[in-house]
């Protein structure tokens, strides 16, 4: 049975936010066009950003219709990470937060998708 081991984001810009994506993960795309970038994540699942216009089939779907979670070691690494990211300038609607599952903080890339960076509850 295949697993999903890809996520594929539509992006107004590749090259801007492929900029974006290398400097939070600290990874370059194996792939960078006006079109298309991709980054092969060392976990083994694939980032790939298409521009949304010229994905085939077409769609209007633009960012904040789902979120790219991060799972952190600890709620010290994960308020490190926000400051960095705030440091940064990368939008951060919402400061670190204890939660059901644990402590998570939300961040935006370029598109407005949702970044949600979390160190989950261990019990």
């Amino acid at each position: 049975m295949p697993f999903p081991n890809y996520t594929i984001l539509y992006v107004a810009d590749p090259r801007v936010s492929a900029r974006f994506y290398a400097d939070i993960l600290d990874l370059e795309p194996v792939e960078s066009s006006d079109t298309f970038a991709l980054f092969n994540l060392p976990n083994g699942h694939k980032l790939g950003l298409w521009s949304r216009h010229t994905v085939a089939p077409g769609t209007d779907v633009t960012g904040g219709g789902c979120e790219l979670a991060f799972s952190l070691d600890g709620a010290d690494t994960l308020d490190a990470l926000h400051a960095t990211w705030a440091k940064k300038g990368i939008p951060l609607p919402m400061a670190p937060t204890d939660m059901d599952f644990g402590r998570s903080f939300l961040a935006l890339d370029p598109d407005g998708h949702r970044l949600r960076p979390m160190a989950p509850r261990i019990e």
